[in-house]
C-alpha cells in the first residue's frame, strides 16, 4: 500500500489539516453533543443505508418516545416499529428493541457491542469511539473514499480503509478525527462532481478525478420487495386493530403482499392471526 511519506505530508501534518478543517467546518448533530451509548447507538443504527437529512427528525422524535435503554426495552415492539416508520428496513428497529430488551447497559468494548443484534464491525467500532473514545479503526463510505482517494488515487475497499485509518488517525482525538473525515466525504469529497478546489487535502491527495465505475446494478427500488414489506409496515402503522391480508393487499395493490406478510411475521416484525395482521403487541 502507498506510503503518505510519498506525499507532500507528513501524517502529523496531514491528521492537523483534517482536524483543523473539521474544528471550523464540521456539522453540527444532535448525536455529536453526547457521548450517551444509548443515544449514539440509536444514531448509528439509524444512519444505516439512511441520509442524515432524513434520520435528523427521526432521531429527536425517537428519542422523545424512548428517551432511555430501558424505556425502549419496556414498550411493545408495535409502538416502536410505529415511531420507526418511514426510516425503512424496520429489521433495524426490532433489533435495537432486542438490545434493549436483553441488556441493561450497553457493553464498552467493541468485540461487546459487534455481539449485539444487527450490530456488525462498523456500528460497534463507531459507538466504541464516540461513546466510550476508544481509539479503534473503522471506515464507512464516505472514510473509504476521502481515505482512499487522497493515498490510493480512488475509492479503497473497506479493508484497505480500515488499515489507513489505523495507520493515519489520530488516537487523542479519535471522535473528531473519524467525524471529519465523515464530513469531508458528505460536503466536499462527493463519489460524484467533488469540490476538490475547497478540499483541506487537495495538497496531498492522488486522486486524479477519474472514477472506476462498478457495473453492479441495482434494481429498481419501486420493483423491490423492500418497497413493499415497508408499505405493509405503514399500512400496519396507521391501525391499532389487526388488517385483513386481503385489504392490505388491495390497499397496496401488489401480488407479493400475502407471501411477504409470512416473512415478516417469520422476522417478529408483525403478527398474524386468523387472516389479520398487526404490529407486534409485545
Amino acid at each position: 500500500m502507498p506510503e503518505l511519506y510519498d506525499t507532500p505530508a507528513s501524517p502529523a501534518t496531514f491528521r492537523r489539516r483534517i482536524l483543523s478543517w473539521y474544528r471550523r467546518s464540521g456539522r453540527d448533530l444532535p448525536w455529536r453533543r453526547t457521548r450517551d451509548p444509548y443515544r449514539v447507538l440509536v444514531s448509528e443504527v439509524m444512519l444505516q443505508q439512511t441520509q442524515v437529512s432524513r434520520v435528523l427528525p427521526a432521531y429527536r422524535r425517537f428519542l422523545r418516545r424512548f428517551p432511555t435503554l430501558r424505556a425502549l426495552s419496556r414498550a411493545p415492539l408495535g409502538e416502536v416499529l410505529r415511531e420507526w416508520s418511514g426510516l425503512g428496513y424496520n429489521r433495524r428497529a426490532r433489533d435495537l428493541h432486542r438490545i434493549a430488551r436483553a441488556n441493561a447497559f450497553l457493553p464498552r468494548t467493541v468485540a461487546g457491542l459487534d455481539a449485539l443484534p444487527g450490530v456488525g464491525a462498523y456500528t460497534a467500532s463507531a459507538v466504541a469511539c464516540f461513546a466510550f473514545d476508544e481509539p479503534t479503526s473503522f471506515a464507512d463510505t464516505n472514510i473509504r473514499r476521502v481515505l482512499g482517494r487522497a493515498i490510493l488515487g480512488r475509492t479503497a475497499t473497506d479493508r484497505e480503509a480500515v488499515e489507513l485509518d489505523a495507520r493515519l488517525g489520530s488516537k487523542r482525538e479519535t471522535a473528531r478525527w473519524h467525524h471529519a473525515l465523515m464530513d469531508i466525504g458528505a460536503t466536499i469529497c462527493h463519489a460524484k462532481r467533488p469540490r476538490c478546489e475547497v478540499c483541506p487535502i487537495r495538497a496531498f491527495c492522488d486522486y486524479d478525478g477519474v472514477e472506476a465505475q462498478s457495473q453492479r446494478k441495482r434494481a429498481p427500488f419501486g420493483a423491490s420487495d423492500r418497497r413493499v414489506r415497508g408499505a405493509i409496515v405503514r399500512h400496519l402503522a396507521m391501525s391499532t386493530r389487526g388488517v385483513k391480508v386481503s385489504v392490505l393487499r388491495r390497499g397496496i395493490n401488489d401480488p407479493r403482499v400475502p407471501r411477504l406478510v409470512l416473512v415478516l411475521a417469520r422476522e417478529g416484525l408483525v403478527e398474524v392471526s386468523s387472516g389479520s395482521v398487526r404490529l407486534p403487541a409485545r
